[in-house]
């Protein structure tokens, strides 16, 4: 067995091999959209919308669970019962994956012509049914292998199947696609289907060579379900709600005077503006996926100093960084755009969302430590009533505002998301955060982008920005030599 990484360098590497994934997958999503086009995009997002929901509904919440379960039983120092807890979780995983792709694989046709309005695109969505069952076993195996804290091992094979992924799909759109978008849309499921059979297979036969030792037979049904349950519920409700909201999109959109072309305009924003406002997100990744089986293993151990420990400085962490992403995509989101996708009005959505990145950053960490302090039917609540919010907010302001309307339906519903997450950890971790930490930080903010902005060349603006900033936080004391301190402690010492 590989060597186990202490949290701080398990972050740092799963955030070196997630900026790596990130920026190939973003550099493909261009790729894509150069080929395709914006409508060709719009297609394609309305089929993965639906090929999200079933991904979601056949995992069922399992990846989480058997992450959660798997740091359980090692806080508890236990590691004899990790074998029943895979075998309880793949079993969970093969009924459901298998009971959701034969619903997809039925109900296809009606699924194409009715929901996404492209009867060809039938083929795809039962392309996606085939590979669901091993879509959500490896969701079982990178829980079990993150919740091990088998960092290392887990990156280098994610590496491989993104690699493999990547190079699958180009091949498939070369020299089969020819510029299709219904064949597109099945180049990209296959390529990412033999991915996810090859990272399944490597794990499975990784965790055969550990030999581990199986301990006697415990009951793990009840455990699985109480985790797995809640968190299927959540995720199948928001995925559902969000599949219907991004179907619903066009068709309202078209119903604004001032839109020419609406599958286009979705396209622009779900399928070139949103993968770079969360492209940064990549380096909160490693530290999110590594906190909910740290906080699980800290809440089962009874270590209440740990927990908040971990939680002031993962949100200060969050908060920080979304203030200077928020910055540069705001300084440089139009020429960035523009370079990339030769469309300005990409530019132009990605400052109105970019205003909202600090919220959305801060969130991404908020959730993962609701989770890891197995706040689950909390998040369900949050989550169902604040998409159900969406959906509504959407259907009356499309028609009457067009784009404007889709982003103040985010902006609101986010908002209110955050708020209550963000309440509800400080109750269960029994912390307060300063009042002025998160108002100096955004104030700061603001005073940067308005001074960087005087700056004619994009790299030197957000280069600017950042000394600006940083400077100011200094200044306001939301940033300290102490703090200076803390990071050099974490880089020299383990």
């Amino acid at each position: 067995m590989s060597r186990k990484l202490p949290i701080f360098y398990s972050a740092l590497l799963l955030t070196a091999v997630n900026l790596i994934l990130r920026f190939v997958g973003t550099s493909f999503q261009v790729y894509l959209s150069s080929r395709i086009g914006a409508e060709g995009i719009g297609l394609l997002q309305l089929v993965l919308s639906v090929g999200s929901m079933a991904l979601v509904a056949g995992m069922a919440g399992i990846r989480t669970a058997t992450m959660y379960l798997t740091a359980e039983e090692l806080g508890k120092k236990r590691p004899g019962n990790i074998t029943w807890v895979l075998s309880g979780c793949t079993l969970y995983s093969m009924l459901c994956s298998c009971a959701v792709g034969a619903v997809i694989y039925i109900f296809a046709p009606l699924l194409a012509e009715k929901w996404i309005g492209n009867a060809d695109v039938v083929d795809s969505l039962r392309l996606f049914a085939y590979f669901l069952p091993a879509n959500c076993l490896t969701g079982v195996m990178v829980g079990y292998f993150t919740g091990a804290n088998r960092i290392t091992t887990l990156a280098a094979v994610e590496v491989m199947e993104q690699l493999c992924n990547i190079v699958c799909t180009v091949l498939l759109l070369t020299l089969w696609a020819e510029n299709s978008p219904e064949k597109s849309c099945m180049a990209v499921i296959l390529g990412s289907g033999i991915g996810s059979c090859l990272t399944l297979g490597s794990l499975l036969l990784l965790r055969l060579m550990e030999r581990a030792k199986r301990g006697e037979r415990i009951p793990t049904g009840k455990r699985l379900l109480d985790t797995a349950v809640p968190l299927a519920v959540a995720d199948d409700l928001r995925t559902g709600i969000s599949t219907v909201e991004n179907l619903m999109v066009p068709k309202r959109l078209a119903l604004y005077p001032g839109e020419i072309s609406p599958l286009a305009a979705f396209g622009t924003v779900c399928g070139m503006v949103f993968p770079i406002l969360m492209f940064p997100t990549a380096i909160l990744f490693g530290l999110t996926e590594l906190l909910i089986p740290e906080l699980a293993r800290c809440r089962a151990a009874g270590s209440d100093i740990r927990i908040q420990y971990l939680v002031r400085k993962s949100l200060r962490v969050a908060l920080i960084y979304g203030t200077v992403c928020a910055g540069i995509l705001f300084l440089c989101g139009e020429d960035l755009c523009t370079s990339l996708y030769g469309r300005k009005e990409a530019g132009q959505y990605l400052r109105w969302f970019s205003l909202l990145a600090v919220m959305l950053y801060c969130d991404v960490v908020t959730d993962a430590m609701i989770k890891g302090l197995g706040q689950q039917k909390a998040s369900v609540r949050y989550n169902i009533s604040t998409n159900i919010m969406d959906v509504a907010f959407l259907y009356v302001l499309l028609p009457r505002y067009g784009i404007a309307g889709y982003f103040l339906s985010f902006l609101v519903t986010h908002i209110i998301n955050f708020i209550l997450s963000l309440r509800r950890l400080l109750k269960i971790s029994k912390i307060q955060i300063p009042w002025y930490i998160p108002i100096f930080t955004v104030c700061a903010g603001v005073a940067a982008v308005w001074a960087a902005g005087f700056v004619p060349q994009s790299l030197l603006r957000a280069a600017a920005y950042i000394i600006l900033l940083f400077c100011l936080l200094f200044l306001s004391k939301v940033l300290s030599t102490d703090d200076l301190a803390w990071i050099k402690g974490l880089i020299y010492k383990k």
